[in-house]
């Protein structure tokens, strides 16, 4: 009997502990990126702000083991895919304090171009100015452009063939009117030319980044070769798992090679899988709403 209440005792005392490092990690954690206090009790919602910064800040902000520099430019690529621009704003700020450069902030909003499209990246774009902006940082940056228009096709086909040997000219089946001819230029050109060449972020980085904005995106079919494209961009799986805020939480980690299933779809995704409230509404691209799902790499 008497072991019994010990050990019931010892389980609350654990528990008590746990989250008293929750909690102290949690402020820890909101200092550092903000520079002020969390948990304060104060403000119109203070039981679910306890709520959400105890969990993003104490718990999810210690799974893996990505640096501090990497889950901010994670989180402010995944809020500008989003849309959530207050957000955006808070975290560019957060971003800069932990060492993130202006211009690696800069290419994190250029790379979203291609995946969410150019007005929404130039929303994304204009949330980060501001934030230059009151810091007193001149814009523009300096430019970190690498090509010009005789090798841009030849710089993004060499990125291209890096990340995806052999092309993706069978992931252009099944598009109408010979349209994937022109899609893969496209691709080649300003995806990989224009962009993945820049400088200011490193491949793998890059890559990373994609497959947290495809992630919150629930673009399926572009996941399974984007995993691919991590583990080539590294030349060894990226034993990683990557925290997207707001209204989704994506663990990702391409070290585990079966598939996950996802809760969203219910549907096998290599490598990662996703918990995601069901109040999130992330679109997926036209073609994939269509149904058309390109042939990918196995």
């Amino acid at each position: 009997m008497i072991a019994f209440v010990l050990a019931g005792c010892l389980s609350t005392m654990a528990q008590t502990t746990d989250d008293m490092n929750r909690m102290e990690e949690c402020r820890q954690n909101y200092r550092t990126l903000f520079g002020g206090e969390a948990l304060t009790g104060q403000g119109t919602d203070p039981e679910m702000m306890d709520i959400l910064q105890k969990f993003i800040f104490g718990e999810v902000f210690r799974t893996g083991n990505l640096t501090v520099r990497q889950r901010e430019m994670i989180t402010c690529i995944t809020l500008a895919t989003l849309q959530t621009l207050p957000q955006l704003r808070a975290h560019a700020g957060a971003a800069l304090n932990v060492g993130v450069t202006p211009e690696e902030l800069r290419e994190v909003m250029y790379l979203t171009a291609p995946f969410i499209g150019f007005p929404k990246m130039l929303n994304a774009v204009a949330t980060v100015n501001e934030v230059f902006k009151e810091r007193g940082i001149s814009l523009p940056l300096d430019r970190q452009g690498t090509v010009t228009e005789e090798t841009r096709h030849a710089t993004g086909k060499a990125i291209q063939d890096k990340l995806y040997p052999g092309g993706i000219a069978s992931a252009m089946k099944g598009l109408p009117a010979d349209m994937g001819k022109d899609v893969e230029q496209f691709l080649t050109d300003c995806f990989f030319g224009d962009i993945y060449s820049r400088g200011a972020l490193d491949l793998p980085t890059r890559e990373l980044l994609g497959y947290c904005m495809l992630t919150a995106m629930e673009a399926e079919s572009q996941l399974h070769s984007h995993y691919h494209g991590n583990i080539n961009a590294r030349r060894t799986p990226p034993r990683s798992r990557c925290r997207l805020p707001s209204s989704s939480v994506c663990l990702i980690s391409a070290s585990r090679l079966p598939s996950r299933r996802c809760a969203s779809s219910r549907k096998n995704t290599p490598g990662a899988f996703l918990l995601k409230t069901t109040w999130c509404a992330c679109p997926r691209s036209p073609l994939t709403r269509r149904g058309w799902k390109p042939t990918m790499p196995s």
